[in-house]
């Protein structure tokens, strides 16, 4: 295992807060994930209150002393609302300048005139994919959400039929290809070559996204017919504006952190040395915060002042963008601490003892691997590294192409079934105002399929490389 991989997995694998044995801790994730779902479905409450008492009933469970289990709750929470929350604020700030300067009204107008209602699917998931290459999947979201829900509210479609292929476009960028952390970190770890890795990886994720997004879309637009939340929907001004920002420069500045983040991954790529003068400055700007925080200054001009607004104007539609997102940011908080929670206490070494006695092909032993992490703590970057830590030593005697698929089958493994301790499960039924029930028929099938998709078109490669 290289420095990096050995690095980051340092810093997840802390000192479990309980010495319970494997089957009391499997025991209590069952039972604090159960609690979780019966608060919401039975009960009613409120998602935050319940993945906080979930996370205590964990701990309970698995032995832990309560004042521990506090402790990693809240550190999970406060991590995740520090790098998430920040994202998300940033992307609804630049959002409503989208919405209330006719930004986003040109940009979806321009859609649905070149696009067919037969090819919006298909549009939406090339935007998506074009974007997410070098995003965070919750950044992606952020900045795709405004067009998402309008193209949906607009065109009359199902939200599924628009949502599906957006999301598979995202989430298939982030568990296979690189740059993405993830990838790049298995890559290291496994002493993949990238080029190689990329190359392959864009052959398993143009089948997979296709299937996972525009065909099942299809069929969760049936399971889950529902409009696009009204209290997401970028509202119109409510005044009629003079004029409004021209395609370009409201693309580009919807690009803009898209621009950032990637010349950052290919100056990291092609320069590869942390002390060059260039790649410290692109490290900066290409970070998610400052990518997307200098898109909103953009945004300011390009698209506030450009729509005619004052000052003070833009003043209160910065402010009016934070108040809807206040609930949204304490359940994807408290999402983030039941996963630090679940961390802790040692659910990731349980999966990673139990796989060593697994005697399987490596390719499917890797996806394995990365599959139960996944269930076990929620976070598809924990199940990658740990995943490409256990079986680096598997990548030794293998050829080139080879470990790129391993690092691929570890990337699919990562995404399967996204749940209720997963932040980015709470993330997608807050926007897009679904139920758990709905989010697991659509968002967590969605993954699950582009998780088994992906592992099978990895196979088939082996067969022919």
């Amino acid at each position: 295992m290289t420095s990096l991989s050995v690095e980051v997995l340092a810093a997840d694998a802390v000192e479990p807060i309980t010495s319970a044995g494997n089957a009391q801790l499997g025991i209590a994730v069952l039972a604090g994930i159960a609690v979780i779902v019966l608060l919401i479905t039975r009960f009613k409450l409120h998602a935050f209150l319940a993945l906080t008492i979930g996370s205590l009933a964990l701990g309970v469970f698995a032995g832990a002393p309560l004042a521990a289990t506090i402790d990693s709750f809240t550190a999970g929470l406060g991590k995740t609302v520090a790098s998430v929350g920040v994202l998300i604020a940033l992307g609804a700030i630049l959002g409503k300048l989208l919405a209330d300067s006719g930004g986003a009204d040109q940009i979806v107008d321009t859609i649905l005139a070149k696009a067919s209602r037969r090819s919006m699917p298909w549009a939406m998931v090339l935007i998506a994919s074009v974007i997410g290459l070098p995003l965070f999947f919750e950044v992606g979201i952020v900045l795709l959400i405004p067009v998402v829900l309008l193209v949906a509210k607009r065109g009359d479609f199902s939200l599924m039929r628009i949502g599906i292929p957006a999301l598979a476009g995202l989430s298939v960028m982030h568990g296979l290809i690189p740059p993405h952390p993830g990838p790049l970190v298995a890559i290291d770890a496994l002493g993949a070559n990238l080029g190689v890795t990329l190359a392959l990886g864009v052959v398993v994720a143009i089948p997979t996204v296709i299937i996972a997004g525009p065909v099942f879309s299809r069929y969760a637009a049936r399971w889950v017919d529902i409009p696009a939340p009204e209290n997401m929907i970028p509202t119109r001004p409510s005044e009629e504006l003079e004029k409004r920002p021209g395609f370009a420069a409201t693309v580009a500045t919807v690009l803009l952190p898209v621009v950032l983040m990637l010349v950052k991954a290919l100056v990291d790529i092609v320069v590869g040395d942390p002390d060059n003068g260039l790649q410290r400055v692109t490290d900066v700007m290409g970070s998610p915060l400052i990518a997307l925080l200098t898109a909103v200054i953009v945004g300011l001009f390009t698209l506030g002042r450009a729509a005619g607004f004052s000052k003070q104007r833009l003043s209160t539609t910065v402010d009016k963008s934070l108040a809807p997102i206040a609930g949204v940011l304490m359940i994807v908080g408290a999402g983030g601490g039941f996963k630090q929670t679940l961390i802790d206490a040692g659910v990731g070494q349980m999966i990673l003892e139990f796989s060593k006695n697994w005697s399987i092909p490596a390719l499917l032993l890797a996806w394995l691997i990365a599959v139960a992490i996944r269930l076990a703590t929620g976070s598809a970057t924990v199940a990658t590294i740990s995943a490409a830590g256990l079986v680096a030593p598997l990548a030794e005697g293998m050829g080139t192409s080879e470990t790129a698929l391993l690092v691929l089958a570890i990337g699919a493994g990562s995404l399967f079934f996204s749940h209720v301790n997963d932040a980015g499960f709470w993330l997608v039924k807050e926007y897009f105002g679904m139920d758990v029930g709905q989010t697991v028929k659509t968002w967590s099938v969605m993954e699950t399929i582009i998780s088994v998709f992906g592992i099978v078109f990895v196979l088939l490669l082996s067969l022919v490389l």
